[in-house]
């Protein structure tokens, strides 16, 4: 990320996406740099397309609770959406949690262009489409 190539991935411990974008602020000041706040978060919206959260549930199983988009900056705050969320619907007779991961309706998130450049406009449409077909079966 720090040289501006595409493609980078990496994780951190937070507790939900909007924690790990200020945990990330947080190590980059650790780091020695002595850069104005407004421009580290510059730095990670420029660097960062989506944030997937992974959390422990209370059944011991971990899930996929989140997949946030990181739209940019509104003054100084980093603006993120939600474009999937884990829904808890309930347990099944064993006591291991029963859910869904639910769209929330964002039918073309900000990097759709960035898809479209790397030639996956398509596959993002399916997954979007496939996601709000789910959704109206459970919610019918």
């Amino acid at each position: 990320m720090n040289t501006g190539h595409d493609g980078s991935m990496g994780t951190l411990h937070a507790n939900s996406p909007r924690e790990a974008l200020s945990r990330l602020e947080s190590m980059i000041t650790m780091g020695g740099f002595s850069l104005p706040s407004k421009t580290i978060k510059e730095m990670i919206t420029g660097s960062i397309d989506v944030i997937v959260q992974a959390a422990r549930l209370r059944d011991g199983s971990r899930r996929i609770t989140h997949v946030t988009e990181v739209v940019g900056m509104e003054g100084d705050v980093i603006i993120t959406q939600d474009l999937f969320v884990y829904e808890i619907v309930g347990e099944d007779a064993n006591g291991k949690i029963v859910g869904r991961h639910r769209s929330t309706g964002i039918a073309r998130p900000n990097f759709w262009d960035r898809a479209r450049y790397y030639g996956e406009e398509a596959r993002l449409a399916t997954a979007l489409e496939n996601a709000e077909v789910a959704d109206e079966d459970y919610n019918g």
